[in-house]
């Protein structure tokens, strides 16, 4: 049998950055991330070859940056160039994004974060319902990132907690 025509929409594996805030972007905010993020990532590169990358603001709280490493990996310095950036606005808005020791989940259509010690406490209290979903910011592919950056509890780090 021939296939006169395919359905397979062919895509690459990119790598994932995630930036977790410790609370909701302003809109104030998401635009002029945005702004940042657009003048920055054009001209980013790895040893003098541009990176072809790209952004979202998820939840208005997560700022995910993906590069496609197929032609040209990001490097330590373009990685720190980042990071720069990054620095930069967390300099400006006070938004946590380096502190990997927070939790964050929705609970009623609400993204909260906590400290993950008041985190584990409270689910071990029975204070958070397993009912919840948990955000996952260790992704580190974009396909990982799609299919379970925010999991239902029991399926999550969150359900070793107990």
């Amino acid at each position: 049998m021939k296939i006169e025509e395919s359905t397979i929409v062919e895509t690459n594996d990119f790598k994932v950055i995630i930036y977790p805030a410790s609370r909701a972007l302003t809109a104030k905010e998401v635009k002029e991330i945005t702004e940042k993020l657009y003048d920055f990532l054009p001209s980013w590169n790895a040893h003098g070859k541009g990176l072809t990358s790209s952004f979202k603001i998820d939840h208005k709280q997560f700022i995910i940056i993906t590069v496609d490493e197929e032609k040209v990996q990001a490097s330590g310095c373009s990685m720190d160039s980042l990071n720069g950036v990054m620095r930069e606005i967390e300099a400006e808005y006070q938004l946590g994004i380096f502190d990997r020791m927070k939790a964050c989940y929705k609970e009623n259509d609400e993204v909260k974060t906590m400290k993950l010690t008041d985190f584990r406490t409270a689910v071990r209290n029975g204070e958070i319902s397993e009912e919840v979903e948990v955000f996952d910011f260790s992704k580190d592919t974009y396909v990982n990132y799609l299919s379970d950056f925010l999991l239902p509890f029991k399926r999550s780090w969150a359900g070793f907690i107990k």
